[in-house]
């Protein structure tokens, strides 16, 4: 099943639900929502070395020390 079946299924639910359920199922998504993103940063903050290079990266910002993505995707740089 993909995402647009799946994304109709669950409206087809949400329209029979009451509006208590529905706070609940707002409340389950939100957790969920929280829950992947919780995830997503223990990804990256696994990664060797992540947070010295994010904190370089912040430093090099703040400091101007940057190049445009335009200059970096040309195949002249």
């Amino acid at each position: 099943m993909n995402n647009t079946e799946v994304r109709q299924q669950i409206n087809q639910y949400l329209d029979r639900l009451s509006s208590e359920r529905l706070q609940l199922v707002a409340d389950f998504l939100a957790y969920l929502a929280d829950k992947e993103s919780e995830e997503a940063t223990q990804e990256l903050l696994d990664i060797p070395g992540f947070i010295e290079s994010f904190e370089r990266g912040k430093k090099d910002i703040a400091e101007g020390q940057v190049k445009s993505w335009i200059t970096m995707r040309s195949p002249t740089s």
